[in-house]
């Protein structure tokens, strides 16, 4: 049996998702098995997710996965490169996912492989070195500077968001992994559109914030029920922590260099609205997403040393049996020490986690414990214990 592994946010999971399953389990003749690691309750383009991790995992488990695993927060809400880099350690510390399999633009590998090894190459630091600059982001500035040693048509890939994820996983890729990519059907990310049957998820999040089930529900593995979760709910709650933070809190998150912790503590003391906040803090220099990924770690109280070099355990959110099959092999040849149960991870007798994990892990419960204040209804504390993980049959 091939098992393949896949990141996702799946944000919510929906049909392109499930598209980029059956084709991937169409590429190989024997049987195949999914694990996702998925980011939490917290996203990368800064805000919480639409609703919870275990609703999320449930769809997904729905829509084809076998086995989903946890990207914490410290990573799932970075930029693409520790985003991947997390994600990566995650699948490869599992021992069991043969082949890594994401959505790309382009369709091939060949070029985003080009494209990977340049980007871990010692002349691309040189010529990123030439190209810094106080007025250019630095996504512009690594885009020009692969440019000068690629091409422009190499470097223009770097211009669709998922081949420049794809990219990125390429870059950490364990070297007994395989990797293959699927071509993305519909709507382009975060376009707000649907095409051929496969809408954004952006266009998804907005019907749903909107109260619109009827017209998401086509699209979905599952019947949407409940409320959906808004950063919104905490508007002034992120205002006033930015308001009573100092310029030294706000330089110790992670990604605040280059004056930008500055720009954004005078930026929230001439607004109370998160949208407004983000406009008078993004420049040519400061790209939106890493604006909006920063005021997120002044909410959560996310601090640069908070982030491990690596993952120091895998956190199990939910599995039918083909993945409670795939958790007996990982007994014998995970690198990390796994747990299903929250309890777990403090019990001595179960296994052993090192203090980093533990910090780790108190770290996800106060964040989740703040996601569930981003509901029209707030949800109780202490989630991460009285919340069980996913089991389909």
């Amino acid at each position: 049996m091939k098992t393949v592994g896949i990141v996702a946010e799946y944000n919510p999971f929906h049909t392109g998702h499930a598209y980029h399953i059956e084709k991937t389990k169409a590429l190989f003749q024997d049987e195949t098995a999914v694990v996702a690691v998925m980011s939490g309750n917290w996203v990368q383009r800064g805000e919480c997710a639409i609703t919870d991790k275990w609703t999320r995992t449930r769809m997904a488990l729905s829509g084809g996965v076998d086995l989903v695993l946890e990207l914490p927060t410290v990573w799932a809400s970075a930029s693409a490169e520790g985003f991947a880099r997390g994600a990566m350690a995650i699948l490869q510390a599992t021992g069991v996912v043969d082949v890594l399999s994401f959505g790309s633009e382009c369709g091939y590998t060949a070029p985003l492989w080009e494209l990977a090894r340049c980007l871990n190459s010692p002349v691309f630091s040189q010529s990123l070195r030439r190209e810094l600059e106080p007025k250019k982001s630095f996504a512009q500035c690594r885009r020009q500077a692969v440019e000068r040693l690629l091409g422009p048509e190499r470097a223009a890939l770097l211009d669709f968001p998922n081949n420049n994820l794809g990219v990125e996983y390429l870059r950490f890729l364990p070297s007994e992994m395989e990797a293959v990519t699927v071509a993305r059907r519909g709507a382009a990310h975060d376009s707000g559109q649907e095409r051929d049957g496969c809408p954004s998820a952006s266009l998804l999040r907005g019907w749903l914030r909107a109260g619109d089930v009827s017209s998401v529900s086509p699209f979905l593995s599952l019947p949407w029920k409940g409320e959906t979760a808004d950063i919104g709910h905490l508007e002034r709650a992120v205002i006033a922590r930015l308001r009573a933070m100092t310029l030294e809190e706000v330089e110790s998150l992670p990604d605040s260099g280059d004056g930008l912790a500055a720009r954004l503590l005078y930026a929230a003391r001439q607004t109370a609205s998160l949208e407004e906040l983000y406009t008078l803090t993004k420049t040519r220099t400061y790209a939106h997403s890493r604006v909006r990924r920063l005021v997120l770690y002044a909410l959560l109280g996310l601090r640069e040393r908070d982030r491990p070099a690596s993952p120091p355990y895998i956190r199990v959110l939910g599995f039918n049996r083909r993945g409670q099959a795939l958790l007996k092999e990982m007994n014998q040849k995970a690198d990390l020490p796994f747990f299903v149960k929250a309890a777990h991870i403090h019990d001595r007798t179960f296994r052993r986690f090192s203090p980093q994990a533990q910090a780790l892990f108190a770290l996800e419960e106060r964040f989740t414990d703040l996601f569930a204040l981003c509901f029209p209804t707030p949800k109780p504390s202490g989630l991460e214990w009285t919340t069980s993980p996913v089991f389909i049959k």
